[in-house]
């Protein structure tokens, strides 16, 4: 899978990490920065990343902030993106399995670190369930 990663200074240690497992695991990554924990602001390294998932150059994308919101907000401004916001392997499956989520969120200072890797499992691993759930998704797309 192409998987886009983004960050700001607040989730660049996460990010790094995520990047790490993801190549091991034998995925394409395609790392839109920040490159390192200086104060940068999310938006210049989180667009880019949703405009490739949203082009098709990716199939997904995990961004990281701090909390996570605001880069889930810059994702969602893209059209074709349904980035979510998880804080859990539940939050995340659901992500995946209603809304067909092509993009995560997460926040490092929010989300324990023992966690991150097994959230990310799950959202990976987990199929859309369609059926009624394919109606609601056309809605947001019009």
């Amino acid at each position: 899978m192409r998987i886009a990663v983004a960050s700001d200074h607040a989730g660049f240690r996460y990010k790094t990490r995520v990047a790490e497992y993801l190549r091991r695991e034998g995925h394409y990554v395609r790392d839109f920065g920040t490159d390192s924990e200086a104060p940068v602001d999310y938006p210049d390294m989180v667009r880019p990343a949703a405009l490739s998932v949203a082009q098709g150059e990716c199939d997904r994308g995990i961004v990281f902030g701090g909390s996570g919101n605001g880069e889930a907000i810059v994702a969602n401004r893209v059209r074709g993106v349904r980035c979510a916001l998880a804080w859990s392997e539940e939050s995340a499956r659901l992500a995946r399995a209603h809304n067909d989520a092509n993009m995560l969120s997460l926040g490092q200072r929010l989300v324990p670190e023992e966690q991150v890797l097994a959230i990310i499992q799950v959202w990976l691993s987990t199929p859309f369930e369609a059926g009624r759930h394919v109606a609601r998704i056309k809605k947001l797309d019009q």
